[in-house]
């Protein structure tokens, strides 16, 4: 059922996933174009947000509960994004031709998730997942808290 809280949510998460993807895109090398990245990590954001923090919202738990779903929600953003990433760029390269048979387009999968997660691991996108998660977590609960 929607609610306003689960709205507050989703757009937390969709600010919070646009935020660290331009974070992301900064730490791509030069030549690699960043294209609609920005744009699906905040769709990403704003659909995880609303499910998951938002489900959380239900049950009426506490502000430190809700700081740490809030961290939860980030990282899930974070692995959606990665595969939803992923997944496009093993089907970029099976258009091209580049995989002898489906089985070796859905193996490499994995290796474009480790490839394209090493950026993950950069301080600046690691700290807005991180403090937007505890952040957004907070202002969910304020939200659910004060529209009852």
């Amino acid at each position: 059922m929607p609610t306003a809280a689960k709205l507050v949510a989703g757009l937390v998460y969709a600010v919070i996933a646009w935020l660290a993807a331009d974070q992301y895109a900064a730490a791509m090398p030069p030549d690699q174009p960043s294209g609609w990245l920005r744009e699906i990590s905040a769709a990403i954001g704003l659909v995880v947000g609303w499910r998951v923090m938002g489900g959380f919202l239900v049950r009426k738990r506490s502000r430190v509960e809700a700081m740490g779903t809030g961290l939860r929600t980030s990282l899930t953003v974070a692995f959606f994004a990665l595969v939803a990433f992923s997944v496009a760029e093993m089907l970029a390269r099976a258009i091209d031709g580049r995989y002898p048979d489906p089985m070796a387009a859905v193996t490499d999968v994995f290796a474009q998730a480790l490839r394209l997660g090493e950026g993950l691991l950069n301080v600046n996108v690691l700290g807005v997942l991180l403090l937007g998660g505890l952040m957004g977590g907070a202002l969910a609960h304020m939200a659910s808290s004060k529209w009852k």
